[in-house]
């Protein structure tokens, strides 16, 4: 069989094809993607993998030290808001638009979601920010597909569907305000009828991300319309009013941030902003129910965030394993410590069980119809966005504190990713929420019972005998995830709100493990190799298996799954002792 990866050969991940040096996305795309679409994928992917390790990745450092900056006035006092980005922001922003899943679409081709996902995992390991400032146009489109009327349509949608970048409206999301955050109930912006589906916004937003985008969707309460989410209607605003000039949004600065600066976030003044209501076909002037239909867009930019997070999570992987083929500490290589041997295999395997979940969730993505794969989609979105916003932050720490000081300092790409890894745990929705809207799904439409009748399909299939001490573990924690279940749906408001992000730990716990162990059968059942097993192997025994000494309790006959586990080597069955 293969030797799988040597990371000696490289000097440094920028400047590699990102998509060939994984293996575990290629896996991924073979499992996830329709056979008669997978080699017409390659091509793009292989194509994708290269610009994002190469010259995306490479700008990407300028941009950090060179973020975008406000000119509120011209001249001659005129205010003007415009936002100044680096070339090197433009030049990737064409990249992604030309390049990636749009150019795809605006040629016609029907891009599945779990390409698209791969598309944003790969720009995630070179710059989140930009996966930000160019991800959202997708979800404005479908907004305005879904509920404009037929003039708005045709004035957004062939801006919104160029294939030219010259010709491109972008899109962006405003929700947060200063006195709501992510109490939505409280959003204080008004809006005026003026005629038909014109309306005038007044009010200001307080995290407004890719600011100056030209196509914006918003919430606002119209007049007369009651308090409370329920008063809340979707409005779609444009850069421009519709005599040409500049429309009522006032940029009153953009944010100094601790990391994501390729993305502008900034605060913004709604004065008398021409505005279009997004609404039912049929609704009328005063129709609400605007954070219903925000809400599909809100799910899918938190999917983006989990994949932003596991593209950092692959890069601070990639990046400590190079940097430890390299780097010599007594009298050896750093990979050869036993500590550090077990860090990435730590990280590998992290990086492996978040790419299962979110994959899974783009498999679901959209599939209309299918009521077991809406209520799953509903949950996993949630689960993978608390999961991988966090591991992102811890895997980043992992990578910088295995390059020591060198991982500290800005010449080297660490303290950039753990800088915006940060920025995960917060974007759409902090933990709290999140772990919140795990119950509420399950509360309200009993998402769970999809969840845990797919992951219990995953665990029949896991029949291999070598599975079966992994298959052991997750079959418990699954009954005791069943069991939390059940506490939390008895329970009371304030009892559930306790126990949510503990409800969330346990659930994500045992999808990552069943989905692993699933991996690893169809591995052993179409390659022969047990390279998964090893991989299920050891999140189960981190995570679902029950604690005495705190992993003390772990033998260092591990450290021989190094080569399989990190470098990607086959392994033969009969090689493992998995027990």
């Amino acid at each position: 069989m293969a030797t799988g990866i040597d990371y000696a050969q490289f000097t440094s991940a920028v400047g590699l094809n990102w998509y060939l040096v994984d293996p575990n996305l290629r896996f991924l795309m073979d499992l996830y993607l329709p056979k008669e679409r997978r080699q017409w994928a390659e091509g793009y992917l292989v194509r994708w993998g290269e610009l994002c390790g190469g010259p995306i990745a490479q700008r990407a450092e300028v941009i950090d030290k060179n973020p975008p900056r406000l000119e509120r006035y011209d001249p001659w006092g005129r205010e003007i808001c415009q936002i100044v980005h680096h070339p090197h922001a433009i030049a990737t922003k064409k990249d992604v638009w030309e390049e990636g899943p749009h150019r795809l679409r605006a040629q016609g081709e029907d891009v599945p979601p779990v390409l698209g996902g791969a598309f944003n995992y790969l720009l995630s390991q070179a710059d989140t920010g930009m996966v930000c400032a160019t991800g959202m146009t997708g979800g404005v489109a479908d907004l305005v597909e879904r509920y404009a009327s037929p003039q708005v349509k045709a004035q957004f949608l062939s801006h919104l569907l160029s294939p030219s970048f010259s010709e491109a409206w972008d899109g962006a999301m405003f929700m947060t305000e200063i006195e709501g955050g992510s109490d939505l109930a409280r959003t204080a912006t008004v809006a005026r009828h003026v005629e038909g589906d014109l309306w005038l916004l007044n009010g200001s937003k307080w995290f407004c991300s890719n600011v100056d985008a030209k196509a914006i969707v918003t919430l606002a309460r119209p007049e007369g319309a009651p308090e409370g989410l329920k008063g809340l209607a979707l409005f779609l605003v444009p850069a421009v009013r519709r005599d040409g000039s500049r429309n009522g949004i006032v940029i009153k600065r953009v944010k100094e941030k601790l990391g994501t600066r390729s993305v502008p976030t900034a605060e913004v003044d709604f004065v008398e902003a021409e505005a279009y209501l997004l609404s039912s076909p049929g609704g009328g002037p005063t129709e609400a129910r605007g954070l219903n239909r925000m809400m599909s867009m809100v799910n899918a930019s938190r999917l983006g965030v989990a994949t932003m997070s596991l593209g950092i999570m692959r890069r601070s992987f990639l990046e400590a394993a190079i940097y430890a083929h390299h780097r010599r500490a007594f009298g050896r290589y750093l990979f050869q410590l036993p500590m550090v041997r077990e860090t990435l295999m730590e990280m590998a395997v992290e990086t492996e069980a978040a790419a299962a979940m979110i994959f899974e969730t783009y498999h679901h993505v959209g599939r209309r119809g299918d009521e077991e794969s809406r209520r799953l989609y509903r949950i996993l979105v949630p689960l993978s966005k608390f999961r991988a916003a966090r591991r992102g932050v811890e895997l980043a720490v992992k990578g910088l504190e295995i390059m020591g000081g060198n991982g500290y300092i800005e010449n080297f790409p660490m303290a950039r990713q753990l800088r915006d890894a940060q920025c995960h745990t917060i974007w759409e929705g902090t933990e709290n929420i999140i772990c919140l809207d795990v119950v509420r799904a399950m509360v309200k439409e009993k998402a769970h019972d999809a969840l845990l009748t797919r992951l219990t399909a995953a665990l029949d299939s896991a029949t291999p005998t070598i599975l079966a001490r992994a298959k052991e573990m997750a079959a418990s924690a699954l009954g005791q995830a069943r069991q939390a279940a059940s506490f939390i749906l008895e329970a009371d408001e304030e009892t559930r709100q306790f126990h949510a992000r503990r409800l969330a730990s346990v659930l994500a716990d045992v999808t990552q493990g069943c989905l692993l162990l699933e991996e690893a059968a169809r591995e052993l059942s179409q390659e022969g190799s047990a390279r998964k097993a090893a991989v299920a192997y050891l999140f189960c025994q981190g995570h679902l298996a029950p604690r005495i000494l705190t992993g003390m309790e772990i033998g260092k006959e591990v450290l021989a799954l190094y080569a399989p586990v990190v470098q990607f080597s086959p392994v033969e069955p009969g090689d493992l002792a998995l027990t």
